[in-house]
């Protein structure tokens, strides 16, 4: 299995934890993926309810709670760490700066185009900077703003199909459409991003994401072209993901049609557990009464179903009859809590036996 290079780091193993918000990809998963050899993502999302008692305000404690976070993670690995932004955050500026003065290693942006975010880098800067997207047109754009406005390349490009947990950049015709399948979009975005590369000199890795759970999955899709991957879902059911025990379980005793579309107040479709509260929601017996976070531009409470950050909070503490599980097309394949280094162990060895098969055949054809 390559290393993964992202711009001067060096990842020992090409796999991307995803950030999983809110408070369900912290110190304690992020620090682990790292001491494996991945890349480790902290998620900025709902930290201020995390650590609302360490501020006055939300806004406060989301800086409080994203520089404790990132501290913790320090304290418990020397690997590769990054820090998951979306868009749609209020506060998105508040934490890009706050992830790039802690010198966090990589920031992840996506729920939107990061059009502008290498206007945040300072003179000490040394925090790489990577988009999110969906399409090879979304890839295009900010290559090509990022190098007019800031004379700036993305150091890596994440391309997150439709089969991810959490929000989709999708519509919700196009989730089922084969036409915008990872398999489909990984090449497209390739063939754009080798574009820049080829003009500019500088490598820019492509990661596929969004229903990558086994070696296999991963060995086929960078077949067509992926440098790595961006696994989340299979690291919720370990004992060091930061999610209650509760959590963990509504992934162990989900079936396949368990797994649902909803449409999020943060205005995108997503990929979740079917369950108590969604039901509720679906009941219309659960909206917002008033808004006293502000966190999200997409948002307004008296029209969405639901508050998203409160619903995730209380999902994240196991209190599943007030809140949802985020999860992938394949969350249902979990069966046992075990450890994020056996996971990827057994992803590693699936790769390795299915390399060697490819690579025999390969040799039997010449």
């Amino acid at each position: 299995m390559n290393k993964l290079k992202i711009g001067n780091l060096t990842a020992k193993l090409p796999i991307i934890q995803g950030g999983m918000g809110v408070g369900i990809s912290m110190s304690g998963l992020a620090s682990a993926v790292a001491n494996e050899g991945g890349v480790g993502v902290i998620s900025c999302a709902g930290l201020g309810l995390i650590y609302r008692h360490t501020a006055k305000d939300y806004m406060e404690a989301c800086i409080i709670g994203l520089k404790e976070e990132i501290r913790k993670t320090r304290e418990k690995s020397s690997g590769i760490i990054g820090v998951n932004i979306m868009m749609a955050l209020t506060n998105f500026s508040d934490m890009v700066k706050t992830a790039i003065a802690e010198k966090v290693d990589v920031i992840f942006a996506g729920a939107g185009l990061p059009m502008d975010l290498p206007k945040y880098r300072t003179p000490e800067c040394v925090t790489k900077l990577v988009p999110i997207v969906s399409s090879a047109r979304a890839a295009r754009i900010i290559c090509e703003k990022w190098k007019t406005l800031y004379d700036y390349l993305p150091d890596l490009v994440v391309v997150e199909g439709p089969k991810a947990g959490g929000h989709l950049g999708f519509k919700t015709n196009q989730i089922e459409d084969p036409n915008f399948s990872l398999e489909n979009l990984v090449p497209e975005v390739v063939k754009e991003v080798n574009l820049y590369e080829e003009k500019y000199n500088q490598e820019i890795p492509v990661i596929a994401a969004g229903g990558i759970y086994t070696g296999e999955d991963m060995f086929n899709i960078m077949q067509l072209g992926a440098k790595g991957v961006q696994i989340a879902s299979r690291f919720v059911t370990t004992y060091e993901c930061d999610a209650d025990i509760k959590f963990k379980e509504a992934y162990i005793n989900a079936s396949e049609n368990e797994v649902e579309i909803i449409q999020s107040p943060v205005g995108m479709p997503g990929r979740a557990l079917k369950g108590e509260f969604l039901e509720k929601v679906k009941q219309g017996l659960t909206a917002p009464k008033s808004c006293p976070y502000n966190c999200l531009h997409t948002c307004d409470y008296k029209k969405v179903p639901y508050c998203i950050i409160v619903t995730l909070f209380n999902a994240y503490q196991g209190k599943m009859d007030k809140g949802y599980a985020f999860a992938g097309s394949n969350a249902y394949r979990a069966t046992k809590i075990t450890s994020v280094k056996e996971i990827i162990d057994e992803i590693k060895d699936s790769f390795e036996t299915i390399k060697a098969k490819f690579d025999a055949e390969k040799l039997l054809l010449a």
